[in-house]
């Protein structure tokens, strides 16, 4: 799945990313607004990942669900 499409399905995600996340706060999650690369920098924020571990994550994510 392409990056631009979480925008779309954001709220379908968000169950998804707080299961395999737990970290992430709601507000996190509205900040992230479906923005994959604030979803990415919010994953290094909080558990300290470097940029391309966050990102292959990310990727991983929208990969699985299509």
């Amino acid at each position: 799945m392409n990056r631009d499409i979480l925008k779309g399905k954001w709220n379908q995600f968000k169950g998804t990313i707080k299961e395999k996340w737990g970290d992430l706060t709601d507000d996190d999650l509205l900040q992230i607004e479906g923005d994959a690369d604030k979803l990415s920098g919010k994953l290094q924020e909080k558990y300290g990942w470097a940029k391309e571990d966050a990102d292959r994550k990310v990727d991983e994510l929208l990969r699985d669900d299509s």
